[in-house]
């Protein structure tokens, strides 16, 4: 997406509660189950750029979320909100008229998600020009060998 999401300030006191706090030594394997789970799915780009795109611009048609998500096809978008789905992140509300007219949202759940990746966008802000250098520089290392 071209423009960094604005969050709230509420997310982004969320966001900041998330990043001070320390896991128990001792962690629920339920909860450690649930923590690899959702990396997996969230390091999922496009789980990214939808909880990005819903929190920007609050419920939406199914096909306004695909245009809104450049390169996402209509099988990957229907998995994709799926999952989210059954984990509680957004809801799926069906109106009946015709032709049917779904519409997708964040559930307070996939808000404060959105929360706790907020500091990736803070870390990617500050971080930009190191990291560009760093593949700079290993791109010039590459190419000599």
């Amino acid at each position: 997406m071209s423009s960094l999401p604005q969050f709230t300030a509420e997310q982004i006191a969320k966001a900041k509660r998330y990043a001070a706090a320390t896991p128990p030594a001792e962690i629920d394997p339920r909860i450690e189950a649930l923590v690899h789970e959702l990396i997996g799915r969230v390091a999922d780009k496009w789980t990214m750029l939808l909880l990005e795109v819903l929190s920007e611009h609050g419920e939406l048609r199914f096909t306004r979320l695909g245009e809104l998500v450049p390169g996402i096809s209509q099988k990957m978008l229907t998995q994709t909100l799926r999952y989210m789905e059954r984990d509680g992140l957004v809801v799926r509300t069906i109106h009946p008229v015709v032709p049917p007219k779904v519409e997708y949202r964040l559930t307070p759940l996939g808000l404060t998600l959105g929360a706790a990746f907020c500091g990736v966008w803070v870390w990617a802000v500050e971080n930009l020009a190191e990291v560009e250098q760093a593949r700079r520089s290993f791109d010039r290392k590459s190419a000599a060998r």
